[in-house]
């Protein structure tokens, strides 16, 4: 599993990679290549399938509450699309429980002050 949890390029949120164990993903390119676009590597530790639940959960939002919910014309439509969901929904108005049911934005600008 490969998990992105930004798409917005202009954002100062870090871009995370969050990959089961396997040499695929632990080879010096991909690493590399994921060093080149400042993510964060994240590694499964073998037999813990609880280290991707927090991708997962994402997975699961944004398939079912927007990649579902559409029908996309090409790849570019899906990408400015998906973008805008995740940066006008996901984190300015959805609510999350990790973040005390607050918005990701609203936690930002509270942690900020």
């Amino acid at each position: 599993m490969h998990c992105g949890w930004h798409w917005s390029s202009g954002s100062r949120r870090p871009v995370w990679s969050i990959t089961p164990t396997g040499v695929q993903y632990a080879s010096g390119d991909y690493t590399q290549m994921l060093q080149d676009h400042s993510a964060i590597i994240s590694m499964s530790r073998k037999g813990n399938p609880y280290d991707n639940a927090t991708c997962e959960s994402f997975m699961k939002t944004l398939k079912h509450e927007e990649v579902y919910r559409n029908d996309y014309r090409d790849f570019r439509e899906a990408h400015a699309t998906i973008g805008e969901f995740l940066d006008r929904v996901y984190n300015q108005k959805r609510l999350h429980s990790a973040l005390g049911y607050i918005p990701p934005a609203e936690f930002e600008s509270g942690a900020a002050q």
